[in-house]
């Protein structure tokens, strides 16, 4: 490993992470808001929940009682008049489901003059959930659509129809107060309606969409959970005002000028990135093979969301596959390294945000005995890049707006 890339990588990441996180941006969203003369309700759900409800209790003058749902091990510390519940991410449990009712027991019988504060995260699909299915079948259910490769929009759609607290239905249960939603966009593209599964936001799927997917994927669904997908989700509302606060725009931008602070001439391919993450992972070391004997230092940036279609059962996660396939494009080229992980800090089931490597990463593995490509089709990039000190690990980040994944140059 080049300790010098791998420096390099831990200055653009940490710099880029720290740049948006969503601290200020909810201070500052919140400070125009016009409060009515009722009770003030906090509810924030999403792997930064516990960060952005923070925020709010140090800009909100009175907030009554409130509710934080996260990811397990994402609270930090107690928040005044703030309960803190953890629950199941990416598989809703039953703690999601308690944590759920519990919030809807702080909003039950709100008034015109009561304002109900939503902070809303990624990762809020699994943790803030009713079920309109038993809770074994949503999770079964779950399992297959994070197994088949579909992508985030896709599942969401399924979600909805799933839930009582999705797809709008949520503001619904809270009206008539009004709901002040700001949001830390997870999805490329920021479309509220999909962003945990918009829980405050009208849907814009309907149930020939939810139908089709089903059968494009080869769902098994109970009889139940089909009924589901022909109910109709809210498609209008009217007691929601909504901000978005943050997104993987501004994660690649921090990313390029973290970069250009080290020297390297940076490029942000696309913050739209939506494939599989092998694909991802392949596509950059090419373009740093493209680029090969440039002169300068380069810095090839790409924000967005890859997923992995499982064909065996390692452990990993998206961004470490990405990492991970880019290996064999690079080996041997002098001064490349690929690089990327979830701003969240967690990337798939493990306690890693993401992976590196670099020009003699594959060299490493062969060492090792351990080959590449039988590592990728069991979906073990964990213990694969852990064997070549290759994991990224940060902990919970306190924000969630995409992943993001770098190429560089060293000339």
């Amino acid at each position: 490993m080049d300790r010098a890339l791998r420096q390099d990588a831990e200055f653009i990441l940490s710099s880029s992470i720290q740049a948006v996180l969503p601290d200020q941006a909810v201070k500052k969203a919140l400070k125009g808001i016009q409060k009515g003369s009722g009770k003030t309700i906090l509810i924030a759900v999403g792997k930064a929940a516990w960060q952005m409800a923070r925020a709010a209790s140090e800009t909100v003058e009175h907030i009554d009682q409130g509710i934080v749902i996260t990811k397990y091990k994402h609270v930090k510390g107690k928040i005044h008049n703030v309960h803190c519940y953890e629950a199941g991410h990416p598989i809703p449990d039953e703690n999601s489901f308690r944590a759920t009712s519990k919030a809807l027991e702080m909003v039950r019988g709100l008034t015109t003059q009561d304002t109900v504060l939503f902070l809303l995260s990624g990762g809020g699909s699994a943790l803030f959930e009713q079920p309109l299915v038993t809770g074994a079948e949503l999770q079964d259910i779950t399992e297959q659509l994070l197994a088949c490769g579909a992508e985030i929009t896709e599942i969401n759609t399924i979600r909805k129809r799933l839930s009582a607290v999705k797809a709008g239905r949520f503001a619904q249960f809270c009206a008539p107060a009004k709901i002040f939603t700001i949001v830390l966009s997870d999805i490329v593209g920021n479309p509220l309606d999909m962003i945990a599964s918009g829980p405050a936001y009208p849907d814009l799927s309907t149930c020939q969409q939810a139908k089709s997917i089903v059968e494009k994927y080869g769902l098994h669904l109970s009889p139940t959970a089909q009924n589901c997908l022909e109910q109709e989700t809210p498609k209008a509302l009217y007691n929601v005002c909504t901000q978005v606060t943050g997104s993987v725009q501004e994660l690649c931008t921090a990313a390029a000028s973290a970069c250009a602070i080290l020297g390297y001439h940076p490029l942000v391919l696309t913050d739209q990135l939506v494939c599989e993450a092998r694909a991802a992972g392949s596509f950059l070391a090419s373009i740093l093979r493209s680029h090969a004997g440039n002169d300068k230092s380069l810095a090839f940036i790409a924000g967005g969301e890859t997923i992995v279609k499982l064909t065996g059962n390692g452990l990993g996660g998206r961004n470490q596959e990405l990492a991970l396939a880019s290996a064999p494009g690079i080996s041997g080229l002098s001064g490349a390294a690929v690089f990327s992980i979830g701003s969240d800090g967690t990337d798939g089931p493990t306690n890693a945000a993401g992976g590196y490597v670099d020009f003699d990463t594959l060299n490493s593995l062969n060492k090792k005995g351990l080959d590449v490509f039988t590592i990728l089709q069991n979906n073990d990039a964990y213990h694969g890049l852990k064997a070549v000190h290759g994991l990224i690990i940060t902990g919970p980040t306190g924000t969630n707006v995409n992943d993001v994944a770098v190429a560089l140059y060293r000339a």
